[in-house]
């Protein structure tokens, strides 16, 4: 790749390899390593469901504007994740790339997909105890906490894994979007506007879920194991179809596939 000024994004066909090459880093991350930066994307997506349940604190949640509003907070998370560096499960389903290339085997894949997935659960469920310890979740806020846990805990399965692969699909492309920005601002308008649209339209982030149930239960949601565990399993099999066989397998087949024809 030539140099080019600072302001000049990367072509499509050169996002995808650096989305490769950095596939390749992470599936090569010691993986204490791999789990410290996970457990703080953990968190830092936290930061941003927390302020998503700041901002709905007091409107109605069916209301556009106020979810669009919503969306704009909740990105202070993967800005976070990005700029800060840190490891994200959903954001590594664009790992699949390097993996159909032969860059990585699917041990290598699944290995961080394991420890990363771990580590955001810890980071997320630590900071909704700090947030509960705060005393930050007592009403309004807690309220509603409350609402948002409960309303997951009771997703229809289909429509949990329907809600997430559309998600996912969202966050990854924010994600290729910020590889073709040179600057730290370029990343971060890149992120705003996929990430806001998903809050917005109301589909559900594995991640975030993680700190939802915690932070609910923290604010006294009457929400079983069952009905939480049901939401994360559909909504993290969603996240990866949407993710990786919509978006990373796509781009995959668009820059490295077949030639002939």
């Amino acid at each position: 790749m030539t140099d080019r000024p600072s302001f000049d994004a990367y072509k499509p066909a050169e996002i995808a390899e650096l989305i490769e090459t950095a596939g390749v880093a992470k599936a090569h991350l010691p993986w204490k390593q791999m789990l410290v930066l996970a457990m703080l994307a953990g968190a830092f997506i936290g930061f941003g469901a927390a302020a998503y349940t700041m901002v709905m604190t007091g409107v109605d949640a069916s209301f556009g504007p106020a979810r669009f509003l919503g969306g704009v907070v909740f990105c202070l998370g993967l800005i976070l994740v990005i700029i800060g560096g840190a490891e994200l499960f959903t954001g590594n389903a664009l790992m699949i790339m390097a993996t159909v290339d032969g860059k990585i085997s699917v041990h290598e894949l699944l290995r961080n997909w394991g420890v990363v997935y771990v580590g955001n659960l810890i980071g997320a469920v630590g900071l909704a105890v700090a947030f509960g310890l705060s005393g930050l979740l007592d009403a309004p806020m807690g309220t509603t906490a409350v609402k948002l846990a409960e309303a997951k805990a009771n997703l229809p399965i289909f429509e949990g894994i329907m809600r997430g692969a559309l998600c996912n699909a969202l966050v990854c492309l924010a994600v290729w979007l910020t590889f073709a920005a040179r600057t730290a601002a370029g990343k971060i308008l890149a992120i705003i506007w996929p990430i806001s649209g998903f809050v917005l339209l109301g589909l559900e982030h594995s991640v975030a879920n993680m700190y939802f149930f915690p932070q609910g239960w923290a604010a006294g949601a009457e929400v079983n194991i069952g009905g939480a565990m049901s939401n994360m399993i559909s909504v993290t099999i969603g996240n990866i179809l949407g993710g990786g066989a919509g978006v990373a397998l796509a781009y995959q087949f668009a820059f490295h596939g077949p030639k002939s024809g």
